[in-house]
């Protein structure tokens, strides 16, 4: 019988932990770390589709977009080249983006002063506004998603995947 990976249950997760180690057994794999960043890519998934259903969609807003609003409410104008890099996304996926929030009047693009190939987008008064709105709720379901850890539990994760993210840049 299969078990499923991208279960939502830490027992069948660990019974087809399991599983695979018996079907991989005699490769020389370092099981341990194939299980940590399973783990890890399949809760950041769980968790990015748990806030697109359950909140950014009665916002009809992405993840990605979501993220453009919230970094250009805590930092202010920037280049969309660091708006792509602090979205995990390339700057196509990003152009896109933008222009659907441009066009429901949550931002404004203009060009780079100094170089032409680049542009500049900060918020409109109502995309401030909506982040305003938004971001408190957003948190509490940052809240509830966490909230089966301990307050020194979820300290303790997220130092460990800060080293995880210093670790792979550095690869």
């Amino acid at each position: 019988m299969s078990r499923r990976i991208a279960s939502p249950h830490a027992t069948v997760v660990t019974q087809a932990e399991r599983d695979i180690r018996q079907r991989l057994k005699g490769h020389e794999l370092d099981f341990t770390a194939m299980s940590a960043v399973s783990n890890i890519y399949r809760s950041g998934s769980a968790v990015r589709n748990h806030m697109e259903r359950t909140l950014l969609a009665e916002y009809e807003l992405s993840w990605v977009a979501f993220t453009v609003l919230w970094v250009l409410w805590i930092w202010g104008e920037q280049e969309t080249g660091h708006v792509a890099d602090e979205a995990g996304v390339t700057k196509g996926t990003l152009t896109g983006v933008i222009k659907t929030l441009q066009a429901r009047k949550l931002i404004r693009r203009r060009p780079h002063r100094e170089d032409g190939r680049r542009a500049l987008i900060t918020l409109t008064k109502a995309g401030e506004r909506l982040i305003e709105q938004l971001f408190p709720e957003f948190n509490q379901h940052e809240s509830l998603v966490v909230s089966g850890l301990s307050l020194s539990e979820q300290r303790e994760l997220a130092r460990l995947l800060r080293l995880v993210l210093e670790r792979v840049n550095d690869v």
